[in-house]
């Protein structure tokens, strides 16, 4: 297809000819109406003249006679102008006036009439004019003629019907050439988007829709795909980095699966061995089967599905069983477990996530924070001999909700808090300790999922996690103590 016809299909070119179109019908049909309205203003001007001149003549005959009336008919015609005047006998002989020949039968009817004449002193006798005239019956039987050649009515007629074609004519060049120019406007800033569109799809996700700043449709439209393009450029390179991540690090565990059971097949001599063989196989797979929860719960939140299952309830609530779940399990490390939760705090989103989330953040901290374990970021001062504890709070700020995980263990560096909320990240001191690095990914996730975010603070020693998430308006009733779930959450 040529750039021209091209051209032509454009959406742009063919709206451009509809309202060319529309607007000369509207300006023709206002011309018509304008040259008609005015062609009968002038015909009722003549009108008016003509009766105006007959009621005249009529009272100089009835009061001087025929004689006056031919004296007054001879002045009047033999001045110069558009008016016309004829007064004959009962045989339609002339008598005085102006008029040299008319169409037969014009004098044997009184009224008005159109008609075509000739005047006396025409030097071109073949020359005929139109008039408006009208024919009034005289005591005696003479008739007398009165009218106006419409010579200056047809003369601004063709004026005004050549004006409004020009008019027209120059509306239609002008459009089609103002329509061809905005066309290649928007058909070269089309094509531009179309070819980073096909560049896209060829795989180069970092292509983005030109913006011309104008902050035109196009341009609005471009901005938001170029937002989208970033989204789906983060989840593309997400997805790869996931899938490499898988490949990475669950090749270890699988390998180790192996490993294991072949040499239970190799060395085993009796049921027992083959049994705890079996538990560790047992004890590999769980891991693996929590890391791939974890991925789906991550993928759930990042994808929106989990937006159907929203429900208004009471984070303190959460915050409450959360503490009473874990507690055992600080005190075994030697923690103490504190939780700071005595005020309502009416969320709406999915429980069964932000309790997820929740609970990564204090396994984390229990994790990392136990006296055990404070000893690995070489540059964490000593406890000095204070118990370490780690505070869980709900609370409210402003239109937000607070859920907190404090504790005084070993932090991470302010230079890592970016890249350890991103999948299967293992920071240096926590290599040595079990995990698949997707605790704080879900806890983000979910924390975007709901319109908040997820905040990793210096507490001055340790690690305070704050998810920051939208306060609800009212909340539902809390269910009793007795129906919270007691299962255990598994932890990333």
């Amino acid at each position: 297809m040529t750039a021209l016809g091209k051209l032509f299909r454009t959406t742009t070119f063919k709206l451009t000819l509809v309202y060319l179109t529309v607007f000369a019908l509207f300006a023709a049909f206002l011309l018509a109406y304008f040259a008609w309205n005015t062609r009968r203003l002038v015909t009722q001007q003549i009108v008016a003249t003509v009766d105006a001149e007959i009621s005249g003549l009529s009272d100089l005959f009835q009061q001087g006679g025929i004689r006056r009336l031919i004296f007054a008919i001879d002045d009047r015609g033999s001045r110069p102008g558009s008016s016309l005047y004829l007064l004959t006998t009962a045989a339609g002989e002339g008598v005085t006036g102006n008029i040299g020949s008319l169409t037969s039968g014009i004098l044997d009817k009184s009224g008005w009439t159109e008609t075509a004449y000739r005047r006396i002193d025409d030097s071109d006798t073949a020359a005929e004019h139109q008039a408006l005239v009208r024919v009034l019956q005289l005591p005696g039987g003479f008739r007398l003629l009165v009218g106006r050649d419409l010579q200056e009515r047809e003369r601004l007629h063709d004026i005004i019907i050549s004006a409004g074609q020009w008019s027209i004519a120059i509306v239609v060049v002008l459009g089609i050439t103002g329509g061809f120019f905005v066309t290649r406007r928007v058909l070269k800033r089309v094509d531009a988007m179309t070819g980073t569109a096909q560049r896209i799809m060829s795989g180069d996700l970092s292509g983005r829709l030109p913006i011309a700043g104008s902050n035109d449709e196009l341009d609005r439209l471009a901005g938001n795909l170029n937002v989208m393009l970033e989204r789906i450029e983060a989840l593309m390179h997400g997805l790869k980095e996931v899938t490499d991540n898988i490949a990475h690090d669950l090749k270890t565990p699988l390998t180790r699966l192996r490993n294991r059971a072949e040499e239970a097949l190799r060395t085993a001599e009796d049921e027992s061995q083959y049994r705890a063989a079996l538990e560790r196989t047992i004890e590999e797979s769980d891991g693996l089967i929590r890391t791939f929860n974890a991925l789906l719960m991550i993928a759930r939140a990042e994808s929106g599905q989990a937006r159907d299952g929203m429900m208004n309830f009471d984070a303190a609530e959460i915050a409450q069983g959360i503490g009473e779940l874990y507690e055992p399990l600080a005190d075994d490390k030697g923690l103490t477990l504190r939780v700071e939760a005595d005020e309502a705090a009416p969320m709406h989103g999915n429980r069964e996530l932000v309790s997820q989330a929740l609970a990564n953040l204090v396994d984390n901290a229990i994790k990392y924070a136990a006296p055990d374990n404070a000893t690995l970021a070489p540059d964490t001062p000593p406890l000095n001999g204070v118990q370490p504890e780690i505070v869980v709070k709900a609370a409210g700020d402003g239109d937000r909700i607070l859920l907190t995980v404090a504790d005084n263990g070993p932090g991470i560096p302010a230079d890592d808090r970016v890249r350890a909320v991103e999948r299967f990240v293992r920071l240096e001191q926590s290599r040595s300790l079990p995990g698949s690095g997707l605790g704080l990914s879900l806890a983000n996730a979910v924390a975007r999922l709901h319109g908040g975010e997820l905040r990793l603070e210096d507490n001055a020693p340790g690690l305070r996690s704050v998810l920051a998430l939208p306060r609800a308006v009212s909340v539902a009733p809390a269910s009793p103590p007795e129906a919270r779930e007691r299962a255990t959450i598994p932890s990333a």
